[in-house]
């Protein structure tokens, strides 16, 4: 919550006609747009505009008219709530964050209200605390100037193994890149159709018939048949809740990537609510259809009703996307709001319809994770795999995964179950 009292006296004073309030502004959505936030020299106009309409002798007040012209959707608020304390607060609290090079916001003393939360590094790295520290760190080691090329790792190598929450602006941009050029390779599984084929332990009567009558039946060459091999659907439900979407956010660039490589690809993503997002991602241009997900999905950053969604899905699109059997990536911490009521019968039923059924959950990253919430301990039983999705090298042993021949229980998830029971 903003605090309703007066800015500081900085701030005040920019209502004096000798003030430079526009181009604080215009900096402050400088600020926005390095750290992620689509702001162009339109919304700079109208936050002017709506900062001489309201003011600025109420905080509140001017907090709301910056949020309501910068930002579009529910996962950008914690970023503008964090770049707006920081930037329009007393200028002190940013030069002492830069000398004590820390991550973390602290109120100076004698303010009320004021909690201590942690920045994202990508707005770190918009307010050039990255390169603060990075300034620093020379300056103290001037003196001592040594080069040791042992154990030393490319900035490539490190990505891969980055968590995408702790990531900066040019880190995320660069993963992005890497996801789009993944190709996810899925096991060929034979059909009820048949091919031609040169040899075989199955006969084609039919063409060895027809085979037959072009000699007048002096000769009678046998022709054979195998079945056709075909890699089955991918159906993705992907969790995009508050506690999910510093991750979901990645993850739909990795879906987009899939979706481009392959057909038969069905994308759904859920919070309180089931949507397929399968035709937005289809879209060769991923900032186009990032933007159509957006404009499609309404419960983004909310609550998470996982017994619910997956009902509407078993209901309405089982059927539909679920047929030669589909392979199911199911993307979520477990953690939900209806204290998983319904969701041991709605999970059971969506594994007896897939080939395979793998949870991907973010929180397996932690070393002591066990799954001890009624979403998890109601989810856990079904599955046949269970892994993480925090890094690029996760998503790399997916594919890996995927490679190999499905089996209806991996051996890691009944160690999990024993270890749980």
């Amino acid at each position: 919550m903003v605090a309703d009292h007066v800015l500081s006296p900085a701030a005040v004073g920019a209502s004096a006609p000798d003030s430079r309030l526009a181009e604080n502004i215009m900096h402050f959505a400088r600020t926005l747009r390095a750290a992620g936030l689509p702001v162009g020299p339109g919304k700079v106009l109208d936050a002017v505009r709506a900062i001489e309409a309201v003011g600025v002798r109420r905080r509140d007040d001017f907090y709301w008219a910056l949020h309501a012209v910068f930002v579009n959707r529910r996962d950008q608020r914690e970023l503008f709530d964090q770049a707006f304390h920081i930037f329009w607060r007393n200028p002190q609290v940013l030069e002492r964050m830069r000398a004590l090079l820390l991550p973390d916001v602290r109120p100076t003393p004698g303010t009320e209200g004021e909690a201590e939360t942690e920045i994202s590094r990508r707005l770190a790295d918009a307010l050039g605390l990255e390169r603060s520290a990075a300034d620093a760190r020379n300056e103290r080691e001037e003196e001592r100037v040594e080069i040791d090329a042992v154990l030393t790792f490319s900035p490539r190598e490190v990505l891969q193994t980055m968590d995408f929450e702790s990531m900066s602006a040019d880190e995320v941009a660069r993963a992005k890149a890497a996801i789009a050029a993944m190709r996810l390779p899925i096991m060929a599984v034979p059909t009820r159709r048949f091919r031609r084929a040169h040899r075989g332990r199955r006969s084609d009567l039919r063409a060895t018939m027809r085979a037959a009558l072009r000699t007048g039946g002096d000769m009678i060459p046998l022709r054979w048949k195998a079945r056709r091999r075909r890699h089955p659907p991918l159906v993705i439900l992907c969790d995009i809740s508050g506690s999910m979407s510093r991750y979901s956010r990645m993850l739909l660039h990795f879906m987009h990537a899939i979706t481009n490589d392959r057909d038969r690809v069905h994308t759904f993503v859920f919070g309180t609510r089931l949507t397929n997002i399968t035709r937005y991602l289809r879209h060769k241009d991923v900032d186009i259809a990032l933007d159509k997900v957006a404009d499609a999905v309404v419960d983004w950053a909310g609550g998470t009703r996982i017994g619910a969604c997956l009902h509407d899905f078993n209901v309405h699109w089982s059927r539909r996307v679920l047929g030669q059997g589909a392979v199911v990536l199911f993307i979520s911490d477990g953690l939900d709001r209806d204290n998983a009521e319904g969701l041991a019968a709605e999970i059971e039923r969506l594994h007896k319809s897939c080939r395979w059924l793998i949870w991907l959950n973010p929180l397996l990253r932690y070393e002591g994770y066990q799954p001890k919430s009624l979403g998890a301990k109601a989810i856990m039983p079904h599955v046949d795999d269970f892994r993480t999705v925090h890094n690029l090298d996760s998503l790399a042993q997916l594919a890996a995964v995927l490679s190999r021949p499905a089996t209806r229980r991996h051996e890691g998830v009944s160690e999990w179950l024993d270890a749980t029971a």
